[in-house]
Formats: structure tokens, sequence, C-alpha cells
């Protein structure tokens, strides 16, 4: 959000009262400005020209991000219209479906070149069994999914697919482009300079609007009626962004958990916290479990792991993948969204519950393959409180939490950030030809008990993103540089001032 409410009724304590004053003033204001304001009045100021710039300048990043993310959040439906034929199947009257391992044998068939690593089976009636295979044809970071019918075994297609998700190359290229733009690992830095940003763009401009004077207190929730030009637009600016700010903090915060520097210090914090994602220990000679990665499925930027390389020496021993799943009902796992991963080397089956849809079904257990026993079992339920809020949020943020509900809901969250950016930039315009929303120098006016705190704030902040961080760096440094020359074209142009006079303020 990019709120610029110079032209407010109202005026703020101790500012200059003419608005070309304000907005172009390099020189020492007057004698009002010795009485230092305090609290909200002291902290606007410097509020208001952090949003504004934060918003001019970054916006054109936030916007690439919403256009995709909008993009991103209508692919999820979109998949089933576009891949109807390899997703789903007509149901025969009273026909019962194969067993799992007679349509792994015609995956194989169709694919031999392809090694299998694990299989979804159909989570409803009509909806075909996804066979994963780790192929040299797929694209890297990919598996092949080969699609077969459940009452047939006839096999429907295949198409590359990638990560837990399971996202077809729809949702696969949209996500790049969401993600890093199809750039690598130089593209990634534009979605976390976004991502980065975006709670303090929606925070401050939250703060902004809700600290501003108004007559009706309608005028807080929705655009206020009559209001015309500049007024109109900030009215629409200001009550879309407080309904949307929530959202969008919430996608903020869930997106630098995939960013390549601040995800980095939120995962430690997370395994600090005792959040870390537990996994299970699906070894046949027990031994120390990894974490497991909650990120798996977004974009290229985060890889599917390796996939198993298929049955080693154990293989005759194989109880095959029907007992393995029968046998991990019997555990409990009674979910209809299943992930079955086969057996390495030396581990058992992973038989997994995907529903990600309210209330999730996410338990899972490894199986023996010699003979069918659990060997070890983990439920949703078990989960850090931590790592629970941050799995739904990841896949709140990927569109998969509360099924069409979300993808809607993400669908206007990013329509509404387009808009505030689009507003925000029409303010400007229609406040020319002064675009400043307020003079240099707004931070010593600040109070030294809200001051140090503040900057002792923005410097742990820039710290633990340090994207923000940086950027800020550089607004301060091109501010400063912008302040010294005003100054200097002001004391060469002063009536009767030589060329050593004066000491225009600068920042």
């Amino acid at each position: 959000m990019t709120v610029d409410d110079r032209a407010r009724p109202e005026t703020i304590p101790d500012a200059p009262a003419t608005p070309d004053t304000s907005a172009t003033s390099d020189t020492p204001p007057g004698p009002l400005a010795a009485r230092r304001p305090g609290g909200w009045a002291a902290l606007r100021p410097l509020l208001l020209r952090l949003h504004f710039f934060a918003g001019v300048l970054v916006a054109p990043f936030l916007l690439v991000a919403a256009a995709s993310g909008l993009l991103y959040a209508l692919s999820v439906p979109a998949e089933k219209f576009v891949y109807a034929h390899e997703l789903t199947v007509p149901v025969p009257d009273g026909a019962r479906t194969l067993p799992l391992a007679r349509q792994v044998d015609a995956a194989r068939a169709a694919n031999p070149d392809g090694t299998v690593t694990a299989v979804w089976p159909g989570a409803e009636p009509g909806a075909t069994t996804r066979v994963l295979m780790a192929d040299p044809a797929a694209p890297e970071g990919t598996s092949m999914g080969v699609f077969v019918d459940p009452y047939t075994a006839e096999v429907r297609g295949q198409l590359p697919s990638y990560g837990s998700s399971g996202a077809l190359p729809l949702r696969t290229w949209i996500s790049g482009l969401h993600v890093d733009l199809h750039l690598g690992a130089v593209g990634r830095h534009y979605s976390e300079l976004a991502a980065s940003w975006l709670w303090v763009v929606a925070l401050g401009g939250l703060a902004l609007w809700v600290g501003r004077r108004r007559k009706r207190r309608r005028d807080l929730l929705l655009p206020e009626r009559g209001a015309r030009s500049r007024r109109r637009t900030l009215s629409w600016h200001g009550s879309v962004g407080l309904w949307a700010v929530t959202g969008l903090v919430a996608l903020s915060a869930t997106g630098l958990t995939w960013s390549r520097y601040a995800g980095e210090n939120i995962g430690v914090v997370q395994d600090r916290l005792g959040g870390g994602t537990p996994a299970l220990a699906a070894d046949i000679t027990p031994g120390p479990a990894g974490g497991a990665d909650e990120h798996a499925g977004h974009g290229p930027g985060h890889p599917a792991p390796a996939p198993a390389t298929g049955p080693g020496p154990a293989a005759a021993a194989d109880i095959g993948i029907d007992a393995a799943v029968a046998a991990a009902r019997a555990a409990g796992i009674d979910s209809p969204s299943l992930s079955v991963v086969l057996p390495a080397e030396g581990t058992g089956y992973l038989v997994k519950e995907t529903d990600t849809t309210f209330p999730v079904e996410l338990d899972s257990v490894a199986v023996n393959p010699a003979d069918g026993a659990v060997l070890d079992e983990l439920r949703f339920a078990d989960y850090p409180l931590l790592a629970k809020l941050t799995r739904i949020g990841i896949d709140a943020h990927m569109g998969v939490f509360l099924g069409l509900f979300n993808q809607l809901a993400l669908a206007a969250l990013a329509l509404a950030l387009i808009l505030l950016i689009v507003w925000g930039y029409r303010m400007w315009w229609q406040r020319r030809p002064s675009r400043r929303p307020t003079a240099r120098g707004t931070w010593r006016r600040l109070p030294a008990p809200l001051l140090l705190p503040l900057l002792a704030g923005t410097a742990l902040v820039g710290w633990f993103v340090p994207l923000l961080g940086l950027s800020l760096v550089a607004f301060l440094a091109v501010d400063l540089a912008l302040g010294l020359w005003a100054g200097l074209r002001a004391r060469r142009t002063r009536p009767g001032s030589g060329s050593g006079a004066g000491s225009g303020r600068t920042a």
C-alpha cells in the first residue's frame, strides 16, 4: 500500500503550513520546529515518508509478485481443466479398482526407461492413479508422472510432476515465474525483496490510515462518499488496504520462509524454538531421521527431494505395494489421499496422507517390505505447534489448505494488492508537480525515547531480513545524495549568497 495523505484536512503540528513548502523545503524550518512533537505527531511524518518512498520504489516488484501470484492461485483449479484427460476417467457401472501393483506394471510398460519411485492412488471415484518415475527425460527437479486408469490399467498420458504438491507443467511454469521470473538464483532476489517490504508497507499504511482524522467512522472501513479527485483515490486505497492488510502480512511472512537469506534465518529460529518439522524413520535398520522439507512443491527454487533408486537386494522379500497400503490402513492411515513411496535399499515403504484441506490429514507410517510390520509412525497431531502453523501457512500460501475457497481468497488478495499499487501511483500523479509527501529530516524530530528503540528495532529487522536492510540503506543513501544536491543548488541560487555562504539542510 502506498498511502500518501499529505492532502488530509488536518495539519501536522509543527509542520510548515504551506503545502509547497512542506513538499520541497530543504532549508532549516521556522521557529515552530524548535518544539519537538511527541508520540504519533512526531512519528507520522517519518512513517509517511518511508511508506511513500517504499511504495514508489518497491511497488514494481510487488506488482510483478501480485500479478504472478494471481495467476498461480488460478492455476490450481485450471489444472483440472487443462489436464482433464490425464487426471480423470469415466467411472464404469459397478467397476472396482484394480490392484495398485497391476497399475504400476502398466506404467512401467508405458515408460520402460523410468524407475518407479512413488504412487499416488486416485483420491476419489474417477481420479487416475499417478505413478511417479525418475526419468532422464523429465525436466530437472521433476518426476515423470504416468497417469493410469484405475479401472482398466489404461495409460492416459505422461506429464512432468513437481514436488509434494504434484504441480503439473502449467502450475510449475507459473510458480517459477512467481518465485524467480525463470532467472534462477538471481531472480529469487526479486521475490525476496517484494516479500521483505510487503509487511512494512502494509503495516505502515494501516497505521497511517487508522491514525487519520475523520468525521465518520464509516469512512475508515468503506470508501468515502462524495469524495473527488485525489481524496477519492485515497479513500479507496485506504479502505481496501484495511480489509486486505491481514492477508498481505500473512503472505509476506509465509513467502519469506521460501526466501534465500531471510528464509535461512527463519529456519534457524524455528529449529531453536523446537518447531522443526519432524520426519519418519523409514530405515529397516534403525537410525536417525532427518527433518522434512515442508517447502517442497512451490517452484523450481526448491527442488523435490532426490527420488529413491528402487528396491534393493531385499526386493525378493517384498510384500508388494497393495499389502503395504493395507498395513498402513490397519495402522490408522485412513485418508483417501495417499502417497506411497516405494522402498529403496535399506528402507521401507513410506505411506503418507496428503489431504491438506481442513481438517488436514497428514499422518504417515513406514512399513517393512519384508513382513508388513510398521517401522515407525508420525501423526500430525504430534507435530510441534510451530511446525503445524508453518505447514498450514505454507499450504495456505500455495492455495491448497482450504481448497477452492483458499484459491479464491489468494486471487482476491493479489487483485487487491494490484489495485492498491495502481491507486498509490495515481495519488502520486494527482499531486504533481510536487511528488514528495513530506520534508527530509523527519527522523530528527523524534524524541529520544522513541528514536532509540526505533533505530535498534530497525537494525535488528534489517539484519534478520537482509534484503530489507540493504535496500533501506540504499534508499537512505539516495535520499541523502538528493538532499545534498538540493542544498547545494539552494545555496547557489540564493540571492546575495557567495560560494561559501549558507549551510543548507540535506537530510
